[in-house]
């Protein structure tokens, strides 16, 4: 069995879905100015994406990311390239999907959105963020520490815990993923790159006893 493959106890489980539920950030979505697609490893930002779109609850959507080595393979002309050609099958019109075909990290897919909307001659004043479920709670920090001026609220795929781990097929890879956005969400804030949230002490405890199980292939250098 290797490391990816390893058995996940049900105290494990349930310290992920602690740390799941704090990443959604349970925004009630209605009408915006414009929703911002963020680049990941898999179509499902871009389903849903497409969705709120033809319930009409924005006119522009912007997609937005380059490459990073866990999507070169998947995506081999970008994230955001990629994701907008599945909108469009998915019924979103081609004139009103932006593209933002350069970013690597989440700043960038903020900073470079905004330079793309403003070419476009778009100045919105509310924004939907719609990202993976476990990366709601970093984007919307993000944003805020870089887009003060415009209210944002988050979007994600319908899924549930369990949902998601079947739909990525490792549940060890998911475990990491999860503690290392907790990490960004937390340290991210001394870097200047994101606001600061709080977290409930049920779920810090939780990120603490999955970094000593091991699960910490994303985490960043400290």
């Amino acid at each position: 069995m290797s490391d990816n493959q390893q058995a996940i106890t049900e105290d494990q489980r349930h310290q992920a879905k602690l740390i799941w539920d704090y990443h959604q950030m349970q925004h009630q979505v209605r009408p915006v100015d414009v929703a911002i697609g963020l680049g990941s490893h898999d179509l499902g930002v871009a389903a849903r994406s497409a969705e709120l779109y033809r319930a009409g609850l924005f006119p522009t959507l912007v997609f937005t990311g380059g490459n990073s080595p866990t999507t070169a393979k998947v995506f081999p002309r970008g994230e955001a390239v990629h994701f907008r050609e599945h909108a469009i099958d998915l019924g979103v019109p081609a004139d009103a999907i932006l593209l933002e075909p350069n970013a690597g990290n989440t700043g960038q897919n903020i900073t470079l959105s905004r330079e793309v909307l403003a070419d476009a001659g778009v100045t919105p004043t509310t924004v939907l963020l719609v990202s993976k479920p476990y990366m709601e709670r970093r984007s919307f920090a993000t944003a805020r520490k870089l887009w003060p001026d415009v209210e944002i609220l988050c979007a994600s795929e319908p899924l549930e815990f369990d949902d998601y781990v079947k739909s990525i097929g490792d549940e060890k890879l998911v475990l990491d993923m999860l503690v290392g956005d907790l990490q960004r969400v937390i340290e991210y804030p001394k870097l200047g790159f994101a606001i600061e949230q709080e977290v409930p002490e049920d779920v810090h405890a939780a990120y603490e006893s999955l970094i000593r199980n091991g699960f910490t292939s994303r985490l960043i250098a400290s």
